[in-house]
């Protein structure tokens, strides 16, 4: 969607591959999604370990498994996200309607605010808990994976930001350049009704529908008939 209007006018144009994969809307929808995948892959990987005293696996985070089950379901969410806001940006321009296409700027600012928000929420919550969780072998074994995920928490919310500044970008930019198409809505009701011939502008024009007045002399008599003489 990075330079595509609104406007239905431009539906159907074709899309070049190469620079839809310059395209900066397009890598930072890679990095959140290939961030997303590091955060939920650490955890299933290497997230679940057994303490000293148990042999039952519990969360890396404190075991407290709120956490472990927060940072996957997030990171998971996010990639599908990614997939298909992909999926949108590669054929926005063959969505004819003016609607969708607003529709789905707006769905993808939105989206992308709120799981900033959520993964700044994941980032405080996974490395609180992973200060709390006191030192054992198998904290020591999946350390790395814990903190792994911590710093790619970080790094998604700066590329969702990101995200949504883009989103906010192109949605400011279809307005400004009035580009939800004004023939999709219904017209001004205080607006002039269109001029027909011989009307100009929407006004009558008095020299063609009057005459002076008396100018003329009415003919009272049919044409053609003949007043019989008598």
């Amino acid at each position: 969607m990075e330079g595509a209007s609104f406007g239905a006018g431009r539906a159907g144009a074709a899309v070049d591959p190469a620079e839809f994969a310059k395209r900066p809307q397009t890598l930072l929808r890679v990095l959140a999604g290939v961030f997303s995948i590091v955060v939920f892959g650490s955890i299933i990987n290497e997230g679940y370990v057994n303490t000293d005293k148990s042999p039952v696996l519990h969360c890396i985070f404190n075991s407290n498994e709120g956490a472990c089950n927060y940072g996957i379901a997030i990171g998971l969410l996010a990639f599908l996200a990614c997939t298909f806001f992909l999926v949108m940006d590669l054929y926005f321009q063959q969505i004819s309607s003016v609607k969708d296409r607003k529709r789905l700027v707006l769905v993808d600012l939105g989206f992308s605010g709120f799981w900033s928000f959520l993964w700044f929420v994941a980032f405080c919550f996974l490395a609180n808990q992973w200060q709390r969780t006191p030192d054992s072998k198998g904290a020591s074994q999946g350390g790395d994976a814990a903190r792994a995920a911590i710093a790619f928490s970080f790094f998604s919310i700066i590329s969702w930001v990101a995200l949504t500044i883009k989103a906010l970008q192109r949605y400011r930019m279809g307005t400004d350049m009035s580009l939800f198409a004004t023939d999709q809505f219904d017209p001004d009701p205080m607006a002039g009704y269109p001029g027909h011939p011989p009307t100009s502008g929407g006004i009558e024009s008095t020299e063609t529908y009057q005459s002076p007045p008396f100018s003329e002399t009415l003919n009272t008599s049919p044409k053609g008939y003949q007043v019989p003489a008598y």
